[in-house]
């Protein structure tokens, strides 16, 4: 029934891949010459290790990877085209270059560029393309779009020689300036500097636009789609809206903020051309379609109309997981076109909490393909975290039967592009060739496995999710004379997880002769409810752990050299990376950090997610009694939780690695460690990147960082 079309699947993990080098440098010592100045941080020595390294790092940086894709049929409706949205790195100009690849399905020609608009800054501001607020939408003849927006920038008071200037304008005098007016807040990281979202409406034909009225200033929208049109109703949009009341918290990553879909009429009449137009929208009234529920997001129609099926985290607002198991729902779309205020919900995908071996684990799944629809009508095809792979489901919204598509017998991981009629187009495409080849020929050699990590200390108050395996990805090579030095890799949330994907900058630690253990502790995405919210309130202990018994785990098999271990982690995964090194300090030889949560007591007044750390410490409870002015109990008991307290007996040189415009874990959290580490006499190298935020993805920064990192780990790891 579903044909599968892969161009380039990931190869890291999916193929069996390259090499790893070794280097022999000849150097002419016969030769004088000038003295030459080395970089701060660098000796002879180091100096040509970073030079080998970084021209490596440059051939697997330089890989193309496709961010989006769609598919097409052209007017005369013969032939199918696929369009491909690929991002390649470009370090000198320190931006990724995207650019459009296409490709023929069946013959045809596809469209060019039609029209253009500029739309002035006193209308809107940026368009909205996160991939959160993100929304775009045609109405049903094409002749209007819906999109989401920066609202304009507010008039600020106006001050001249006489003081304070009264008709302000928003326009620039040279005879005056303008004042900082009431601060605004701001939905966190990634969102610094960016206005409210907010709905407008353009007419294709005339280019004229219109702001959305009716809706309320505490409330963000996004994600906005056009009810299939019914003869002779009225025609609506359906949004998604996140409230502010009572603050905007960080929303990047954090599904626990409430939300909910919300429907508002647009007042359409046809014009001379016989095309819709718009009246007058002042004074529109909202609809709360999903009071019954806390989440609601991704709304989507079928393709008749009759349902409209959306997302929810659910399980993530009540509980204050910044994320959790999602739940899929479907509200029946009325037939005459007439909204109810609180139309029945219905519960397609419901939340697992565990489980049985090989059976679904609950859905995961962090964004929908704009037309995920096959062509009966009623079956999505969507993607999921399955355990430590990223799988291919379909789902009818009927029934709410779910399969997986993808191989079930393959440790691989699918990525769904998009929909071409029943084909389903995926995975992973690289835009140069002969750059993917050199690549492989260096990785011609590794191998990897999916282990299973018992839990250890069982007890019977445990629910059965928590008492479950965990994964662990061991990536090594695969002609094993003596284990190669290790690397624990860790990621961040800690509810995300890691998946068998291809990742350039994990393809260049393995080329330089590294075997990889990529820890998927419990509490993560992909493994059940129940395992996930078994971490709340344990951090620093269970998921500590968990870390050293997959350690321990793969050095009884003989998969590591126990004097041979550094561990990598950020955010999280930096928070495990500092415990580990104080908790088990004789376990590593070096470690490297990035953007780590050091001390949890000393930013839960500075970050945008305060309510985290309350929920991590506490738990459940935590959601309860989140202040913004914490007591002295609580700061003592996020002191306790946190990496600096076990900081006197830490040993292994520790390489830290920090955004300077971080607004979920400040630079002042790594840079107070690494000094506390200084002060102690443990050796410590400090790289702050000042225009990065929390994921230091920064092209120059991720290449520096990762540069860094593979010279540190050959210094005191060879």
């Amino acid at each position: 029934m579903f044909v599968v079309g892969s161009f380039l699947i990931d190869f890291l993990f999916h193929l069996t891949c390259s090499k790893k080098l070794s280097a022999v440098v000849a150097m002419d010592s016969s030769k004088a010459g000038p003295v030459k100045e080395l970089p701060v941080g660098l000796d002879e020595a180091t100096e040509e290790e970073y030079a080998f390294q970084s021209k490596l790092l440059q051939d697997f940086t330089s890989i193309s990877s496709i961010d989006k894709a769609w598919s097409f049929k052209s007017d005369s409706g013969i032939g199918s085209q696929a369009m491909f949205l690929i991002s390649q790195p470009n370090l000198l100009a320190n931006k990724k270059r995207k650019f459009m690849l296409s490709t023929s399905i069946s013959k045809d020609s596809i469209n060019n560029l039609e029209k253009e608009f500029q739309i002035p800054q006193s209308v809107h501001g940026s368009v909205y393309a996160d991939g959160w607020f993100e929304g775009i939408s045609w109405n049903s003849d094409e002749s209007l779009i819906a999109y989401v927006a920066e609202e304009p920038s507010p008039s600020k008071p106006s001050f001249d020689y006489q003081g304070y200037k009264k008709g302000s304008t928003k326009d620039k005098e040279c005879s005056s300036w303008k004042g900082q007016g009431d601060w605004e807040e701001e939905w966190g990281e990634c969102y610094a500097g960016k206005r409210q979202p907010a709905l407008f409406v353009i007419n294709l034909n005339s280019g004229k636009v219109q702001a959305v009225k009716g809706i309320a200033k505490s409330l963000s929208v996004g994600q906005v789609v056009w009810v299939p049109p019914v003869d002779g109703t009225d025609q609506y949009l359906i949004f998604v809206g996140w409230s502010a009341d009572p603050r905007k918290l960080g929303i990047k990553y954090c599904y626990n903020r409430p939300c909910a879909l919300y429907a508002v009429k647009v007042p359409l009449y046809k014009s001379e051309a016989a095309e819709f137009d718009i009246k007058s929208m002042e004074e529109l009234t909202l609809i709360n379609l999903t009071q019954s529920t806390s989440s609601a997001f991704f709304p989507r129609f079928s393709p008749d109309g009759k349902f409209l099926v959306f997302l929810s985290a659910k399980a993530s607002v009540d509980s204050g997981a910044h994320s959790a198991t999602d739940s899929l729902y479907r509200i029946d779309w009325p037939t005459d076109g007439k909204l109810c205020s609180s139309p029945k919900i219905i519960d397609v995908i419901p939340i697992v909490n565990c489980a049985e071996d090989g059976h679904f684990p609950g859905l995961y799944c962090s964004s929908f393909l704009s037309k995920p629809w096959l062509s009966d009508g009623c079956t999505m095809i969507l993607y999921s975290y399955w355990l430590s792979c990223q799988v291919i489901l379909s789902v009818n919204v009927s029934s709410g039967e779910v399969l997986r598509i993808s191989p079930s017998d393959s440790d691989f991981s699918w990525n769904v592009l998009t929909l071409e009629g029943d084909n389903i187009i995926a995975g992973l495409f690289f835009k140069c060739l002969y750059l993917l080849l050199q690549v492989m020929s260096l990785l011609s050699s590794l191998q990897f496995s999916i282990l299973q990590i018992p839990v250890k200390d069982v007890s019977d108050c445990l629910a059965q999710g928590e008492t479950k395996p965990f994964d662990a990805i061991f990536v090594s090579s695969n002609i094993i004379v003596a284990p190669d030095p290790l690397i624990v890799i860790l990621h961040g949330g800690p509810h995300s997880v890691s998946l068998s994907s291809f990742s350039k900058s994990l393809a260049f630690l393995s080329s330089i002769g590294y075997s990889l253990l990529i820890v998927n502790y419990r509490g993560l995405l992909g493994f059940g409810e129940e395992a996930l919210q078994s971490l709340p309130g344990k951090v620093g202990s269970q998921d500590v752990n968990d870390v050293l018994t997959a350690i321990d785990h793969v050095i009884e098999k003989g998969l590591a050299n126990p004097s041979k271990i550094t561990v990598l982690g950020g955010s999280h995964g930096g928070f495990l990376t500092t415990h580990l090194i104080g908790q088990a300090p004789d376990k590593f030889v070096a470690a490297a950090a990035r953007n780590p949560v050091c001390n949890i007591s000393s930013m839960v007044g500075i970050i945008d997610i305060p309510d985290w750390c309350y929920v991590v410490a506490y738990g459940s409870n935590g959601k309860s009694i989140f202040s913004e002015a914490p007591s002295a109990e609580h700061l003592t008991h996020f002191y306790n939780k946190s990496p600096i307290s076990h900081i006197s007996k830490v040993k292994a040189p520790t390489l830290f690695l920090l955004g300077a415009q971080d607004l979920r874990v400040p630079v002042s959290n790594g840079l107070q460690y690494s000094q506390a580490l200084k002060e102690r006499g443990v050796e410590t190298k400090v790289i702050v990147f000042p225009n990065d935020i929390h994921g230091i993805e920064r092209p120059q920064s991720d290449f520096e960082s990762f540069l860094n990192i593979g010279v540190w780990f050959k210094k005191y790891c060879k």
